[in-house]
């Protein structure tokens, strides 16, 4: 009898040793905890991409001397998740204002062929980000691919010409790394986070 049991209890201990490995330690049983957890322990250098912003304008993706940047990924036509998503960011804004943390928010587009910088200034008008706090910009299309394979940013083409991808907030700290994630509704935890990060 306890012949026969033997290996069942030894498929069940090395299935259990590889998901404990898998879900790290259990902490993750998403690929998306699963990302979250590797950023934060292993913050992933961010290079010096340049975008055009929603007036034409070249900025830097990478923070400047005393700030943090916050990153979305969007495209301007999205009827559902980044309207959410940009109500959520726009609440992020008016936080870090009032706690005078040095922060600037970018909505980056994923699209860059069809959202020109007339189109994202709409989308912008829309969200009342005002270019110099908060901008849409794009990405050169030859940064793009870097850009979502780095932030992890899944972007899968629908049948009406739009996009499913995930949303998130995403941290570049002031040392130019890639080093949080969160939800984009987790207002008070990006709040808090950013005070504890500032340069």
């Amino acid at each position: 009898m306890l012949a026969r049991a033997f290996p069942s209890f030894l498929a069940a201990l090395i299935g259990g040793g590889i998901l404990w490995h898998a879900t790290d330690g259990a902490r993750a049983f998403t690929s998306e905890t699963a990302r979250r957890l590797d950023v934060a322990r292993s913050p992933r250098p961010v290079p010096g991409v340049i975008l055009e912003d929603m007036s034409g304008q070249r900025v830097p993706l990478l923070p400047q001397e005393g700030e943090v940047v916050l990153v979305e990924f969007i495209y301007t036509v999205c009827g559902d998740i980044c309207q959410i998503a940009a109500a959520d960011f726009a609440e992020v804004r008016g936080r870090l204002q009032a706690q005078d943390v040095k922060a600037r928010l970018i909505s980056v587009s994923f699209d860059p062929q069809r959202d020109t910088p007339e189109q994202m200034a709409i989308y912008g008008d829309a969200h009342e980000a005002d270019g110099a706090v908060w901008t849409v910009a794009r990405p050169e299309e030859s940064d793009l691919d870097g850009l979502l394979e780095l932030f992890d940013v899944t972007v899968i083409p629908d049948e009406w010409g739009g996009y499913q991808h995930n949303a998130a907030i995403h941290v570049i700290d002031g040392s130019g790394r890639f080093s949080a994630v969160f939800d984009t509704d987790a207002v008070e935890a990006v709040a808090a986070h950013l005070q504890e990060v500032q340069p």
